[in-house]
């Protein structure tokens, strides 16, 4: 059941995106319910999109409690996993209050930022959960940290160092989505900034991030009759074909005039550009002597 939870905390990422990129941010203009009227209304496009993105989260809740459930169900429970599952239900509520301040305060960009980024958070731990479940199913598991150790200093740096610049890319992506056309809807208010230049700077965030995947590529390439590292550089590999393809997104939509259509897929490849380097912070690497 973690993958079911990892998996809707994910799609709700696009049916958020869709509400905002159809201009549907304030189809329900009030919260809990859609308006003063009604507290399911979809008498019109916007509002339909809008409510749909609401009943989903119903599914969310549905499937985080389950995973709760399922990690006392099992034969023996691991407190770790507890804490995980339950980190989950907790950011889904927070995720319920914040899409009410998000409408309340008329779809400000800070907002609608802090939804967005929760979400990745959320899929953080959906991730963690899901890998912390894996690890625990055999018969001679033992408990372990989720993060595996890198024993070699400089590639535990570059690990780290690229988690946090995909971290940084992703962050500096809502600044440029909240100072351009897609806020939710005409009125709503958006960052005074220029679009070409924030789009630059998260542009060079991405080529840093790029950077680094070069970097532990190579490093990686040395020791490659190494089964750890081995894995590692498959695990980066990965995250660097999502980086390109993302700033291949990324570029088509600016000097196309940011089509909606293209930034929906630029949302949800960020998405998995984040779990791609959540993989990679769960690769393990040891030195030659660990090996001896």
């Amino acid at each position: 059941m973690t993958q079911v939870a990892l998996g809707s905390l994910c799609v709700i990422i696009v049916t958020g995106a869709l509400v905002r990129l159809t201009g549907s941010g304030l189809g329900c203009e009030d919260w809990p319910r859609c308006n003063e009227q009604k507290l399911i209304d979809v008498s019109t496009h916007h509002t339909r999109i809008e409510q749909l993105n609401r009943l989903f989260t119903g599914v969310v809740s549905v499937s985080v409690i389950v995973a709760v459930l399922g990690a006392y169900r099992r034969k023996l429970v691991e407190p770790r996993l507890v804490r995980w599952a339950w980190s989950l239900v907790i950011g889904v509520l927070a995720q319920v209050v914040l899409g009410g301040v998000v409408v309340l305060t008329g779809l400000h960009p800070l907002a609608n930022m802090g939804h967005f980024l929760l979400s990745m958070v959320l899929v953080t731990c959906g991730w963690v959960l899901m890998q912390l479940a894996r690890r625990s199913e055999g018969d001679d598991y033992k408990p372990s940290s989720v993060v595996r150790p890198i024993r070699d200093l400089r590639l535990s740096r570059l690990r780290w160092a690229l988690a946090l610049s995909a971290l940084a890319a992703i962050v500096s992506g809502t600044v440029v989505t909240a100072s351009g056309p897609h806020a939710g809807d005409e009125d709503a208010p958006r960052f005074d900034f220029a679009l070409s230049s924030v789009a630059r700077i998260h542009g060079l965030v991405v080529i840093v991030t790029i950077a680094l995947i070069v970097a532990l590529l190579v490093m990686t390439s040395r020791r490659s009759s190494d089964g750890d590292v081995r894995q590692l550089r498959e695990s980066v590999t990965t995250v660097g074909w999502f980086a390109v393809a993302q700033a291949g997104v990324g570029y088509w939509q600016y000097f196309t005039g940011v089509p909606a259509g293209l930034v929906l897929i630029h949302i949800a490849g960020a998405t998995a550009l984040w779990l791609s380097v959540c993989n990679v912070i769960v690769q393990s690497v040891g030195t030659s002597s660990d090996k001896n």
